[in-house]
This record gives structure tokens, C-alpha cells and sequence, in this order.
């Protein structure tokens, strides 16, 4: 066949990966033990094994687990094939080969430097480890790789670049990046899932014919190349994660869907480089957590108030029968005795007469909330997040529900990507009116579609619900 097979793989070479969505637990048994013949036959050896890998080096004991299994096929093997399919899909759409005309990294976004950065660290690491027999290490480094920085950060940063029309150089180098991470991804993991990364090497490689090698297991294994690593970058973007990872827990808290706007969020700096980094990835958190504004604020100005409490489980062992009374005195702290806890990272206090000093982890600190925001801290970031709707932000909350539910329309009735479409929908209630109309030109170029009407009676609608509301929209080529 021509071009990149994105079709689900059954029964890989040898009974390899089978993903089983439905993760049916297996029922027959020998004794009270696993059969394993039956384990490697329905989940497959390279997904056993990975199980197996990621949780202990092969030298300890395992408490042997299915549902263990279920979850790395989910988590590792279902992230990376979802990935790998995204990519087949509008690859083979353009024909993209790879090919000899290589874009200098220099060249590419700064999305596509940090993966690469971030692709090289990892063959660093798998090299290093793998050399010091750590193999669980290794395991777990490259599906961290996969499913938080390559598919649920890359991909769904860059998803545009791939869906859009012309074939430009910033597609090729989209196209190109992804590319080299799923091929090395393959290589490093091909040593505890041979069989799955075979077929992949195999597809990969017989459409580039990058390398000569017949199989993935004959091929070299990847070298780092340091002049793509930038830790700087790494570090930048680790805060944008950091950053949007805290403001979606506060939105999933308060039931505040990502696709409705927020006016603002605020961040406690530290210092000048913490902004400077922050600064240079703003435009990226915005656009991730759905806020028009970021506003720094500094520890002492007073707009963020902390609350100190006794870290127990640090302190439990050290105080013992005192535990109580140091917990009181922490509770005690001030405004300032925190500030001077964070700058001198420990503070001394007065236990029964005798000076006291316990460090900084012995501390349990956070942001109180304030009226109107949500504020969460985690690995040194805070953020404090502007819950206040307006009607203007409810419109355009609407209109970006809307183009969802259009989008899975145009799914369902089975149109191709680049088609064209008119939308026709019923009139509603004065707020559904005004967001389709101050958000018309929106819907329209997130859709693909040449026109939006809004109509007293539409035929051969479909009813959409969303939220407290019913639209009745019809789409058409």
C-alpha cells in the first residue's frame, strides 16, 4: 500500500498489541493463579511486558495486576497509536514522504524546538539509563514523553497546522518534527515492545526509506544531538504546563468548561526570571487556559493572602507528643513570619521554652481564596484564576460550544476535512442570537464553513443540546 498505514493494528506479529477498549477482565484461571498463555493472548507480550517493565525492574518482585495491563494499554499504547494515526491521516492527505528537503531546527517554531529538545533529553536519559540497568526508568521517561509533552501537549497545540489546506514550509516542518519523534519513540521503545515498534519502524521507514536497516531491532539506536536541546526552553514551557495544569483543575473544580473565556488569571512572581519565562510563553497560557489576561502580582503585595499549616507527616516523627502544641504555634504564623519562612526557607519557634527551628518542608503552604477567583499552588507555581462571567464572556462561550457541536455534526455525516459547508440554524432566545452573530465570522472560519443563517424555521435540522439550551442546526455541502 501507498503512504502511511493509520489503520488500529490486530494481533501484531506473533499475537503482539491488541487493544482491547472494553477491558474485559479475563475469567479462566489455573488454580488461583494467571494463566499467562491466556494473558499474552488477549493482551498481547509487548503490552504485558511494558506493564511489567514500568512497574519493577525485572530483578524485584511484582504484584502481577491486569488491570495494570488495561492501563498502559490505554495510557502508553492507545495515546501513542492515537498519535501515530492523527499523523497518518492528513500525512498521507498531502503526501508528505519526508523526503531529503530537511527544514533546519533553527527554522521551525518554537513548538517544534521545545519537542525536539525535549525528544533529545529523553535519548539522553534512555541512553544513560539503560547503561546503568534501569530499565523501569527508562520505561516510564518515554511514556511520560508520549502522552504529556508529545500527544497531550505538541499535538494538540499544533493541530491546526496539520488540518490547514496549503502545504507550506511551516506545515513540512510540523509534518517533519512529528515525524522524527515517533520514529526515535519507536527505536527507544522497541527493546520492551518489539513487536508493535516493528510494525511501526516498518511503516514509518518504507515510506521515508530513511534507513536501509530490514528490521527496527537492526537499526541503531537513536544518538542524542545536544545542539537541540535548549533547557531554557524546556523550562519556559514546563511552566506554561505547570500553569494551565493548575488553572484546568480550577476550572474542573467550579464545573467552568475550557471553552468558556475567563477575563483573568493572576500569578505570584518569585523573581525577574520566573516573569521573564512566563512573559515569553504568555500568549500560550492564555490561548490554553482561555483568558484574555495574565496579571503579576508580587508575594508581599498583599492582593494574595497565605495560609501556613504543620506538615504532619514530616514533623509526626520528629515532635511526637509535641506534635499538637507545634501545630498550634504554626497556625499562629503571620503574614510576615510566612514571608520570612519562604526567604530564609525555615523559621524558629518557642516550643515549651526552647528555641525550635524546623525547616521548610515541615510547612504546608497555600494561596487562601478571594472573592470572585479560584487560586491553586503546586511545585512552586501559583495561579489565581478571575471566575467572574460577563455577558460579553458568555457569548463567546456559546459560540465556541457551538462550533463544537457543529464539528462532531460534520463527523457524524461523514464529511472529508477540506470540505465546505453552510450552517442554517433556528432562532433562539436573545442570548443564543447574539453570540451567533457577534461570533458569526468565528464559527464560520473554525468550521469551514462559507456561510451561517439564522432562520425563523430550518429544515432537516438536527436538535444539539447544550447546556439549558436546544438548537435545532442543519449542515450542508
Amino acid at each position: 500500500e501507498e503512504g502511511f498505514d493509520g489503520r488500529a493494528y490486530k494481533n501484531v506479529i506473533a499475537n503482539g498489541l491488541v487493544l482491547d477498549k472494553k477491558g474485559n477482565k479475563m475469567s479462566k484461571r489455573l488454580g488461583n493463579a494467571i494463566d499467562p498463555f491466556e494473558t499474552i493472548g488477549k493482551y498481547g507480550p509487548d503490552a504485558t511486558r511494558w506493564y511489567m517493565i514500568s512497574n519493577a525492574q525485572p530483578w524485584d518482585n511484582l504484584k502481577f495486576d491486569l488491570d495494570g495491563i488495561q492501563e498502559v494499554q490505554r495510557k502508553y499504547f492507545a495515546t501513542f497509536h492515537n498519535t501515530y494515526n492523527f499523523f497518518a491521516l492528513y500525512a498521507n492527505l498531502d503526501g508528505f514522504t519526508y523526503g531529503s528537503d530537511i527544514i533546519p531546527v533553527a527554522e521551525r517554531t518554537e513548538s517544534d524546538r521545545w519537542i525536539l529538545s525535549k525528544l533529545n533529553s529523553l535519548i539522553k536519559l534512555a541512553d544513560k539509563s539503560l547503561e546503568d540497568y534501569d530499565l523501569t526508568g527508562t520505561a516510564r521517561a518515554i511514556q511520560d514523553f508520549v502522552t504529556a509533552d508529545l500527544s497531550n501537549w505538541y499535538v494538540r497545540l499544533n493541530r491546526k497546522r496539520f488540518w490547514k489546506g496549503e502545504y507550506n514550509e511551516d506545515k513540512k516542518a510540523a509534518y517533519q518534527t512529528l515525524f522524527e519523534c515517533l520514529f526515535t519513540v519507536a527505536k527507544l521503545s522497541s527493546p520492551f515492545a518489539p513487536f508493535y515498534f516493528e510494525r511501526v519502524y516498518q511503516d514509518l521507514n518504507g515510506v521515508s526509506n530513511l534507513e536501509d536497516s530490514k528490521s527496527i531491532h537492526l537499526s541503531n539506536f537513536p544518538e542524542v544531538n545536544e545542539a537541540n536541546i535548549d533547557e531554557d526552553l524546556e523550562a519556559r514551557m514546563s511552566l506554561a504546563q505547570k500553569t494551565t495544569s493548575l488553572a484546568h483543575s480550577l476550572r474542573k473544580g467550579e464545573s467552568i468548561k475550557v471553552r468558556q473565556p475567563l477575563s483573568k488569571i493572576l500569578i505570584p512572581i518569585a523573581n525577574e526570571e520566573q516573569k521573564a519565562r512566563i512573559n515569553a510563553v504568555a500568549d500560550l497560557i492564555k490561548t490554553e487556559i482561555n483568558v484574555k489576561d495574565i496579571e503579576f502580582v508580587d508575594d508581599a503585595s498583599g492582593i494574595l493572602v497565605k495560609s501556613v499549616k504543620a506538615n504532619f507527616k514530616v514533623l509526626g516523627k520528629q515532635f511526637g507528643k509535641k506534635m499538637k502544641t507545634v501545630a498550634g504555634a504554626i497556625a499562629q504564623m503571620s503574614q510576615d513570619d510566612i514571608v520570612q519562612l519562604e526567604r530564609e526557607k525555615e523559621f524558629t519557634f518557642d516550643i515549651d521554652g526552647e528555641a525550635t527551628t524546623i525547616g521548610l518542608d515541615g510547612f504546608d503552604l497555600a494561596f487562601k481564596d478571594i472573592p470572585g477567583w479560584l487560586v491553586a499552588s503546586e511545585g512552586g507555581v501559583t495561579v489565581a484564576l478571575d471566575i467572574t462571567i460577563t455577558y460579553e464572556l458568555k457569548e463567546e462561550g456559546i459560540a465556541r460550544d457551538v462550533v463544537n457541536r457543529i464539528q462532531n455534526m460534520r463527523k457524524d455525516l461523514g464529511f472529508e476535512v477540506q470540505d465546505k459547508i453552510k450552517i442554517n440554524i433556528q432562532k433562539n432566545d436573545e442570548l443564543i442570537n447574539g453570540a451567533l452573530t457577534s461570533f458569526s465570522d468565528y464559527i464560520c472560519t473554525e468550521t469551514q464553513a462559507v456561510s451561517l443563517d439564522l432562520s425563523d424555521a430550518v429544515a432537516n435540522a438536527t436538535e444539539v443540546e447544550m447546556d439549558e439550551h436546544k438548537l435545532m442546526i442543519a449542515v450542508s455541502l
